[in-house]
């Protein structure tokens, strides 16, 4: 999976965007899905379909998930309940039928029709002939499911113990549908080789929570909400601080924000500069957590981490802001993932002296040189 992707101004090898959906999803991390990472990809449409055709096989010795879907229809016997005003409206009566309404536990679901509806979008992409007929086969078990139209999904689906397995793999046409498609000139769609940068950016955001959720429990690692620093705790229209990464042990904090831009800096007049929101943002995140902390003694630092790009300029440094220590870093997604895992340790360890990196044996990155 050595091959690499244009994307934006830099190069992405597959292979990374695969160890980071691992991260993000940890579905994938399974032993059914680590011979993937050592198959060859051309393109990121290769590598979700792929991940798809096997997830998909996963569920079908599951069974598909099934529902209770409400029908209507006209018969000749009687089923349900009978819908008199349909059935005048219609007049079925004269044609000794009857419109009944039935629920119908049925494998038509949401969630199966938006994985058909998306192997087949697939399926007129780039890929290979091998992984096209593999798909199809998959799809005669969906011979009942009808498509859906995936410009109109909502995709914020309700997930229990019934469905949870459903999560990777709507999550994993959502970046298909959402970061892979391209709308011609004439309307029509094809399937581009890259995800595009705002699905990226949500991928970077998420892997590099979970990676320091996995290997660093010494570590409280989550997204979480950051209160306004009040004086009468009036917050009327406030907006909702949300930070991307807050990692804290005892009474020390970092909190990342995780930016994926086309350029990592603004230019003016030949002077390149940080984007000032960013810094705005990350300095307003760290002052109003270090108010939380009251009398007691705190360290609450911020960094602004920007996916790296091939331009000639990256911003590296560090600045202490009224008594606070604010960075701004590359993450160098092209490197051998070990490197990029590194850099990832070597920012918990500056913040976090004497942190213990751990390696679960689930995790599919450190026990790939076992394979």
């Amino acid at each position: 999976m050595d091959r690499q992707i244009k994307e934006r101004d830099s190069v992405i090898p597959v292979r990374n965007i695969y160890y980071m959906l691992s991260y993000a999803f940890q579905a994938l991390n399974r032993q059914g899905f680590k011979k993937i990472a050592t198959e060859e990809f051309n393109n990121t449409a290769e590598l979700m379909a792929a991940i798809l055709a096997k997830g998909i096989a996963f569920q079908l010795k599951r069974g598909l998930g099934k529902e209770y879907l409400l029908q209507t229809e006209e018969r000749s016997s009687v089923r349900g309940k009978i819908d008199m005003g349909e059935s005048i409206k219609t007049n079925s009566m004269l044609r000794k039928r009857l419109t009944c309404t039935y629920d119908d536990f049925s494998a038509n679901t949401t969630m199966n029709r938006i994985i058909k509806s998306t192997v087949a979008l697939l399926l007129r992409g780039d890929i290979t002939g091998k992984r096209k007929q593999e798909l199809h086969k998959l799809m005669v078990f969906f011979a009942d499911v009808t498509p859906i139209n995936l410009y109109k999904v909502n995709w914020n689906l309700q997930y229990n113990r019934y469905n949870q397995t459903y999560q990777m793999l709507i999550s994993i046409c959502y970046f298909v549908v959402k970061g892979l498609l391209h709308t011609n000139v004439d309307g029509t769609t094809k399937v581009m080789d890259y995800l595009d940068e705002q699905r990226m950016s949500r991928l970077y955001e998420k892997f590099i929570l979970e990676y320091y959720k996995k290997h660093y429990p010494g570590l409280s690692a989550a997204a979480s909400q950051i209160p306004w620093s009040l004086d009468d705790g009036y917050d009327d229209m406030l907006p909702v601080m949300q930070s991307d990464i807050h990692l804290e042990r005892e009474n020390t904090v970092l909190i990342i924000d995780a930016k994926y831009y086309a350029n990592t800096t603004w230019v003016r007049f030949n002077k390149h500069t940080v984007h000032s929101n960013n810094l705005y943002q990350i300095f307003t995140y760290v002052k109003n957590r270090e108010y939380q902390f009251g009398e007691r003694e705190n360290t609450v630092s911020g960094m602004v981490l920007y996916a790296r790009t091939d331009a000639l300029i990256q911003p590296d440094h560090v600045y202490q802001m009224h008594g606070n220590r604010i960075s701004v870093k590359t993450l160098d997604l092209n490197l051998p993932f070990e490197e990029i895992a590194r850099q990832l340790d070597r920012i918990a360890e500056t913040h976090f002296p004497g942190i213990r990196r751990i390696c679960p044996a689930t995790t599919f990155v450190c026990v790939e040189k076992r394979i």
